[in-house]
């Protein structure tokens, strides 16, 4: 058992704070966040495990409301030490200053180490690259403020200094970050545009997947509009603007409405592909085309944006062809 693992412990060490007048009704996540000075992703985390509790009681949701001269009390747990290596490997950089560096991470690149994949990820990466990220953000995550998946390509943005690790996270927590995707679906809609509002959670039998089938799913919100229509073979580019941030948020909800992601071998059946004389790809077709934020030192709106990477572009020639 390692000391994250361990039950929480309240009292001498932990955290111990008194709700104030105007912190009085909001939630606990955001309140405990403004008291305490962490990110409230992080918060949260301390709630789902136990270790938070007001007025006496266990918090059990985030969303539970504080009330004037509350007793909160957290017992964050302990990191648990680790060596990251950084390594050099070669990174694709859009833009970089003393807070902040964008970047255009490749398919089947890893974010962050994990089990499995404690060498060779983007943060290893970043670790070569910027001599000074050791730390900012977690011990296992320096600098990484949100994440996309090993096969999603794209732009992202990771924080050099503390300051804009939580200016960069409160962005993503309340949903201010312009985020768009590109994805090539292997199914044609009917509709030219429409909105998905679907919970997600945990698949009710396999854990390792998410679906909108859950008995406790958090809602996601995502908007799709067609770009390019290749009929036949019947697939389309779509642009993809996710309002939440879920996990394999976009892959589960096109799939939930019969546009799965070509390549995906989770949520689309991509062994169906060659079947139906699509183009094969390693990967699911999804790609971070815009990321756009406030600078978290300047104020400064900033906008970036990443082509579509050959494999994607090859996938969409080879429809465009087979449609003539």
């Amino acid at each position: 058992m390692t000391d994250a693992d361990e039950p929480p412990t309240f009292g001498e060490g932990g955290l111990v704070f008194i709700v104030p007048e105007e912190l009085a009704g909001s939630r606990a996540d955001a309140g405990l966040s403004a008291l305490s000075g962490s990110p409230r992703a992080q918060v949260r985390r301390w709630i789902e495990m136990g270790r938070v509790r007001a007025g006496g009681e266990q918090v059990r949701r985030p969303s539970r409301k504080l009330l004037l001269g509350d007793r909160i009390e957290a017992n964050p747990p302990q990191a648990v030490p680790l060596e990251l290596v950084a390594e050099p490997i070669p990174l694709d950089v859009i833009f970089e200053d003393g807070d902040l560096i964008v970047v255009n991470k490749p398919a089947g690149l890893v974010c962050h180490p994990a089990p499995g994949h404690w060498r060779g990820t983007l943060v290893n990466a970043l670790l070569h690259h910027c001599q000074d990220l050791a730390g900012v953000g977690g011990a296992i995550r320096p600098g990484i403020v949100h994440r996309l998946d090993r096969g999603t390509s794209g732009v992202m943005v990771a924080a050099k200094n503390d300051s804009s690790h939580a200016g960069l996270s409160e962005q993503f927590q309340d949903h201010s970050i312009q985020r768009v995707y590109h994805g090539l679906a292997r199914a044609c809609p009917k509709a030219d545009q429409g909105r998905i509002d679907r919970a997600i959670g945990r698949h009710v039998r396999d854990r390792k997947r998410m679906s909108v089938r859950t008995r406790s799913g958090r809602r996601a919100v995502t908007c799709w509009k067609v770009l390019e229509r290749f009929d036949p073979p019947g697939a389309s580019w779509l642009e993809l603007k996710p309002e939440t941030g879920r996990t394999h948020q976009l892959r589960v909800h096109l799939s939930s409405i019969g546009l799965p992601l070509l390549g995906d071998s989770v949520y689309g059946r991509a062994h169906r592909d060659r079947s139906r004389r699509l183009p094969k790809i390693d990967r699911p077709a999804l790609h971070a085309a815009v990321l756009g934020f406030a600078h978290p030192r300047t104020g400064e709106r900033m906008i970036f944006e990443s082509g579509w990477p050959s494999d994607l572009e090859e996938a969409a020639g080879a429809l465009r062809e087979a449609s003539r």
